[in-house]
């Protein structure tokens, strides 16, 4: 078979090279068109690059977080907790106003300065003077003795015991949290003060010259120092445990680059440990001092009573709002339980204000707290 020049078939076999089949050539278009050796989908794939990154799970901005039923039952929790607590104590604080108000406007002293008390006499006369200042004067002494030995318990526990006598040191220190405050009272009543006289009487020679430690011509007994003595023990387990909770939350870090920079042991604590701790200590503290000042039974197993103010912490006087309406409650008449509330709300009002002076305090040093860290 020939085919004759210029023919469509003769065009292919010159262009191929080989011979196209019938089938070929009724497919061919006859019209010269241009061609491209690329397909429509990799011309797609050619001209956008391949995306190997992660995925972008970015939210839109209207989204809104999914919450789940647990979250929104435990903040539902937590909010209520928080506004009972403060519902309570405006019903606390309303209750003692209530019943405060029959006994202040039948009272013909002055509620704030007057010295004696006598709520149940006909007219009745008292004040809170006296038994305000032997609150604050026990209390305040108590802090004075506790927070340096409770500091100190909490440090030697800390860094210096090893692990096993640490355990056991700590656990006998919570263990005194545990006795009754009736216990302390009865001992100091019992054991203390006979023996304590001794150690008095030698403040009083040596250090007679401090104003506090001036009994003139009086003697030594159940004194507020002595009332001190016994609610500083009250309170140690108080401040130690917070104390050695705190100081064992100094990152590691800081007390390894004390160390590293050539500290010595106490230097590293005094430039690491304590600035850390410090708003914790402070804090342990002030829960120490509420304790004190609210201390009921061992105080006044302790104190003898008196309605004075006076500076001589030595001598046998003195006495506590808490104390006072130990003792006084069960005998008082209307009024006088009216005045024995008058006196709690102002103990009341004393714990509320010390408790907002020392978170004020913890506020200003906001760069040693553990946020911080």
């Amino acid at each position: 078979m020939t085919t004759e020049p210029g023919s469509p078939a003769d065009a292919g076999s010159r262009g191929t090279g080989s011979q196209p089949t019938p089938e070929a050539a009724e497919a061919t278009p006859t019209s010269a068109t241009p061609t491209s050796t690329a397909t429509p989908a990799n011309a797609a794939a050619s001209t956008t690059a391949p995306d190997l990154g992660p995925p972008d799970i970015t939210p839109p901005a209207d989204a809104k977080p999914k919450v789940g039923l647990a979250d929104v039952v435990f903040k539902n929790l937590t909010r209520t907790a928080g506004i009972s607590l403060l519902v309570l104590i405006a019903l606390i604080a309303i209750f003692l106003v209530l019943r405060a108000t029959d006994a202040l406007g039948a009272n013909t002293g002055n509620f704030l300065t007057t010295e004696e008390w006598r709520a149940n006499a006909d007219p009745p006369v008292f004040g809170v003077a006296a038994l305000l200042f032997g609150t604050l004067i026990s209390a305040v002494g108590a802090l004075l003795l506790a927070v340096p030995v409770a500091v100190g318990i909490a440090l030697f526990i800390t860094i210096y015991a090893p692990r096993r006598l640490a355990s056991g040191l700590g656990f006998i220190v919570d263990l005194l949290a545990a006795v009754p405050s009736v216990i302390y009272g009865l001992w100091g009543l019992i054991v203390l003060a006979p023996h304590f006289n001794g150690t008095q009487s030698w403040l009083a020679d040596y250090f007679g010259w401090i104003p506090l430690f001036d009994i003139g011509n009086g003697t030594v007994g159940r004194s507020m120092f002595l009332a001190s003595v016994v609610l500083a023990i009250m309170i140690l387990p108080i401040v130690a445990a917070i104390s050695r909770e705190v100081f064992s939350q100094v990152p590691i870090i800081h007390r390894e680059a004390a160390l590293a920079l050539g500290a010595t042991r106490w230097e590293m604590i005094r430039t690491a440990v304590i600035p850390y701790g410090k708003p914790g200590v402070i804090s342990a503290s002030m829960l120490g001092l509420g304790r004190a000042m609210g201390e009921t039974i061992a105080v006044a197993l302790v104190l003898p009573a008196s309605f004075d103010i006076s500076w001589k912490i030595l001598t046998p006087a003195g006495n506590t709002i808490a104390a006072n309406v130990a003792n006084g409650f069960g005998e008082a008449n209307d009024i006088g339980k009216g005045a024995l509330i008058a006196s709690g709300l102002v103990l009341f009002v004393v714990t509320m204000v010390v408790n907002m002076i020392a978170r004020a305090v913890i506020a200003r040093r906001r760069e040693f707290s553990g946020r911080a860290a």
